[in-house]
């Protein structure tokens, strides 16, 4: 069953919305994870460095190789 040509022109003006959504969210929990680490003070933040470094470089892998496939 394929949705109707205007359920398609819908969901095509919503998927902006939710990228924005997401985007906030995600910028918040950034901006409440760095607030507490600054409260633990200096001692963690090479671990946390490097704990990010390793995210970044697995998220940015993660996706040349989806667009790839795409």
């Amino acid at each position: 069953m394929t949705p109707s040509p205007r359920a398609d022109a819908l969901l095509e003006l919503l998927f902006p919305v939710w990228q924005f959504v997401i985007g906030v969210v995600v910028a918040l929990v950034v901006v409440i994870a760095t607030y507490r680490l600054a409260l633990r003070g200096p001692s963690r933040m090479r671990t946390v460095l490097i704990v990010t470094g390793a995210a970044i470089v697995g998220i940015t892998v993660f996706g040349i190789l989806s667009a790839r496939s795409a």
